[in-house]
């Protein structure tokens, strides 16, 4: 046995680093995610994965998300999505900051093209999770709040903290200091603000 605990909890330490190291796929733990097509699906690793080198396995709960219309497995049948992202990085198409992202673009595994940074990672955190602008590299019809549905639960609150009673009112004075650019995720690039006000 390699090591006499493992604990996988948001937040909590475990080393994708390490277990990629080892050259695993990401599919070996996360078996169920060939065959999800609902995101209430738990895609942790079952107990039984872990046996082979771990004696004691303590696994949470699977992290709540937002999305509520998800198929991982109608995703990873296109294919690694990665070269498809990192090319709207690079033609400046992609609707939010880029950050780090780009140079996690650069891998062969399909899981890793959404899920990034995991072979740095000793720690379950949500830096790891998709972002909006990923998926609307390829979903890229915004009309919200309609299209916000094809993910999101229709009650969902997705606006911003910012986005208070008077935010019609204050956020044209430029007091808030807006950048445009950020508005682009929910709104998209060409938007307008006559077009919903």
């Amino acid at each position: 046995m390699l090591l006499a605990a493992c604990s996988a909890a948001a937040g909590a330490p475990f080393s994708h680093k390490l277990h990629l190291a080892l050259e695993l796929q990401c599919t070996q733990c996360h078996a169920a995610a060939a065959i999800s097509t609902k995101t209430d699906d738990n895609l942790l690793p079952s107990a039984s994965a872990c046996v082979n080198c771990h004696e004691q396995m303590t696994i949470a709960a699977p992290p709540t998300t937002r999305v509520v219309h998800f198929s991982h497995a109608q995703h990873l049948k296109i294919g690694n999505v990665a070269p498809v992202i990192a090319a709207a990085i690079d033609k400046k198409t992609y609707l939010q900051s880029v950050g780090d992202i780009r140079r996690h673009l650069d891998t062969r595994n399909a899981c890793q093209a959404c899920h990034r940074g995991l072979e740095e990672s000793d720690a379950v955190t949500a830096a790891a999770m998709p972002q909006m602008a990923d998926c609307l590299v390829c979903h890229s019809q915004i009309d919200n709040p309609f299209s916000c549905e094809k993910c999101h639960d229709k009650n969902a609150n997705l606006k911003p903290a910012n986005h208070v009673a008077d935010f019609l009112d204050t956020h044209t004075t430029g007091k808030l200091g807006l950048d445009k650019t950020t508005c682009a995720v929910c709104h998209g690039r060409t938007f307008r603000c006559l077009g919903c006000h």
